[in-house]
């Protein structure tokens, strides 16, 4: 059973509503909690929990099997998970009031299920039944346009200041919505995990009460609103798509705080998040002076500062965001030596002298001259030796993945009049033809990867 001692299968397959299945039964808090005991009782070395398709036990679950042993184990509830643990998995006594032991009837279940399911999916084929992966996709707008809306109510702040529970009636009256409305909206959110109903009236369920609540620690809110935004130049696909472009738009830097606040706030989340392993990927040797060109919240600048101490970044965005950077550098603690500069990247000069320029989520808003162009400004802003950091979409030479960035070729699409996700063919050659040598590519963990070029010393 090497590298495990113990290997866990949880089913988690899911069905359509009503037909039963693991996952409507809780499957996912089983797992978490497996995951959470596993980790407490630092056993993760040696037990490994896979989620894994139907066991053929579907009346039954939550359903899971223990290997080398091959224990089935039905009915299981996360208030079960650490008496599993403690006493199969730590002292080698399967805990029997869960225990499938009758292996004929385990048997006989399974078959039977198994039929039933093939003689359902044969029916559905000779019906020509659309299927349920297609209807999901089709109907995904639906819970989105739900959340969207209870994130432009503050309704999860609402409910968290009701006395709890609070009641529908309560929370329509601290957001000044119909009572009616509220009510149905509350319980789709119900049904989509994010509150809690109980015979008084409401509550956040765990997400909700962690990152959509103003105020609280982890408080997502003013980053999550940005989808807001997404959603209103998305509903204009297919015009855009007809006509080849989106309608004119005002200028980012005319943009009101309605708009930048919270794209800002989104970009911060991720950047703040992928930061570390970025400065790690390039690293700080030979960096003493970094330009951010549209370093929007400044935390980029903010890691590379804080991993070298004779490290000075400047930050280069519009008028608008300028104020929000400076308000996380001080709070940073780096004022001293990360400055920030009023600019446009898509036309002002950006200085010389630096040892490392950053365009970190810029190029797709590009179309190619604007990037040519943007380079060829970058060159002449790095010192000989200097080099030249892009981290963005890296698409495959199709373009039809990774599956973010095919995804936010569209978002550029709709939002922007040329930008676009680009191959690592293309960052190559828009390097090269601008005067870069050494070009490149540093993978990253997730969907973008960094594109690194470097002045000649010679030139």
């Amino acid at each position: 059973m090497f590298p495990f001692r113990h290997h866990l299968f949880v089913c988690e397959q899911k069905k359509p509503e009503g037909a039963p299945c693991c996952s409507a039964r809780g499957s996912a808090a089983v797992i978490e909690a497996l995951r959470r005991e596993i980790a407490a009782r630092d056993l993760s070395g040696s037990v490994a929990v896979t989620p894994c398709g139907s066991l053929g036990l579907c009346e039954n679950g939550p359903n899971l099997v223990v290997y080398p042993e091959g224990i089935w184990y039905s009915h299981v509830t996360p208030a079960d998970v650490p008496e599993i643990v403690s006493e199969h998995l730590v002292a080698g006594r399967p805990v029997a009031r869960l225990v499938r032991a009758d292996e004929g009837a385990l048997r006989s279940e399974i078959a039977q299920n198994r039929a039933r399911a093939l003689a359902a999916q044969r029916a559905r084929e000779v019906a020509g039944a659309v299927p349920d992966d297609l209807s999901d996709l089709l109907r995904g707008f639906m819970p989105s346009r739900i959340l969207l809306t209870a994130l432009e109510l503050d309704l999860f702040t609402a409910v968290d200041g009701c006395p709890p529970p609070g009641t529908a009636q309560a929370v329509a009256g601290r957001l000044g919505t119909s009572p009616r409305a509220t009510r149905v909206l509350l319980d789709a959110l119900v049904a989509l995990g994010l509150l809690v109903k109980g015979e008084g009236g409401y509550q956040n369920g765990p997400a909700a009460g962690r990152w959509l609540v103003a105020g609280k620690p982890d408080d997502a809110g003013a980053a999550l609103r940005h989808n807001l935004s997404l959603w209103r130049t998305w509903s204009t696909l297919t015009e855009v798509v007809r006509r080849g472009g989106p309608a004119p738009q005002a200028e980012m830097a005319a943009r009101p705080d309605d708009w930048t606040v919270p794209f800002i706030a989104a970009m911060h989340r991720n950047a703040t998040l992928r930061a570390p392993a970025l400065v790690r990927a390039v690293g700080v040797s030979g960096v003493r002076r970094l330009l951010d060109v549209g370093g929007g919240s400044a935390a980029y600048s903010i890691a590379f500062a804080r991993e070298s101490p004779s490290l000075e970044a400047e930050v280069l965005d519009l008028p608008t965001v300028i104020p929000i950077a400076r308000q996380h550098i001080e709070e940073a603690g780096l004022a001293s030596r990360v400055r920030t500069r009023a600019g446009d990247l898509g036309r002002d000069a950006l200085g010389e002298g630096y040892d490392l320029v950053l365009l970190s989520a810029i190029c797709h808003m590009l179309g190619p001259d604007g990037n040519r162009d943007l380079f060829r400004r970058v060159r002449a802003a790095l010192s000989p030796g200097g080099r030249v950091v892009i981290h963005d979409h890296v698409m495959a030479d199709d373009r039809t993945s990774p599956r973010a960035g095919a995804l936010f070729a569209v978002n550029m699409l709709v939002g922007t009049p040329a930008g676009g996700t680009y191959t690592e063919a293309e960052y190559r050659g828009w390097l090269s033809d601008c005067g870069f040598a050494e070009v490149k590519r540093l993978p990253l963990p997730g969907p973008s990867d960094l594109m690194v070029g470097t002045r000649p010393t010679g030139g």
